[in-house]
């Protein structure tokens, strides 16, 4: 294995593609795509340009939910990957961007009323977190707002369910993966961490159980 240094532009290394929904100033709701989370706990982090529609209505409205898209959903996400709900288009978009109220009907997708925070659901997501943002800074460098979300609630398609638990099957669920600006789905699976909670064995019985 021969390594080379290089200095890539972007370091999207392989992560899922997210869906925020958030609350604008005027009552309406935004949605926007993005890829830089990660979670622990009960815990979502969340990555956003520090000009984003997405960052501003979450230093003053913090709910919102966190949609996780399947990979058949790469071309409703990319219909409003070149999209802004900031009017006018910051400067620093000025170029690639263009301003869009109605993300939605945009996308093609369907809001569907949350439970506990504001602004919709997506109804074609299969995995929707509630939740509220508890924490708002800039990163050390002053370019992104780092914000830590609170899941409130989890709202999952059955089909991804282990049957007659709380779990999310990983063979049913697939993330859309954003990869160096590409978008891809999972491949077949590989093998499970000593920590699973849904080995293969059991995930089996549970289905058979219930067919």
């Amino acid at each position: 294995m021969a390594h080379l240094t290089i200095e890539p532009s972007i370091l999207y290394v392989g992560t899922p593609v997210e869906l925020l929904s958030t609350e604008n100033p005027d009552g309406t709701f935004n949605l926007a795509p993005m890829s830089s989370a990660w979670s622990l706990g009960d815990v979502v982090v969340l990555g956003l340009g520090k000009e984003g529609q997405t960052a501003g209505n979450l230093r003053e409205r913090p709910d919102l939910v966190i949609n996780f898209p399947s990979p058949e959903l790469w071309q409703n996400v990319e219909r409003i990957a070149g999209c802004t709900g900031r009017d006018p288009v910051p400067a620093a978009k000025q170029d690639r961007f263009r301003y869009e109220p109605a993300k939605f009907e945009t996308a093609g997708l369907t809001p569907v009323r949350a439970e506990l925070v504001r602004p919709p659901r997506v109804a074609e997501c299969p995995l929707q977190f509630e939740a509220r943002a508890d924490d708002v800074q800039l990163d050390a460098g002053g370019n992104f707002y780092i914000v830590q979300a609170k899941v409130l609630r989890v709202h999952a398609d059955e089909r991804v369910v282990v049957p007659g638990t709380s779990y999310v099957d990983p063979g049913a669920w697939s993330p859309l993966i954003y990869n160096f600006r590409h978008y891809f789905g999972l491949g077949p699976e590989l093998g499970e961490s000593f920590r699973t909670e849904t080995p293969r064995a059991r995930v089996a019985a549970g289905a058979s159980g219930h067919s």
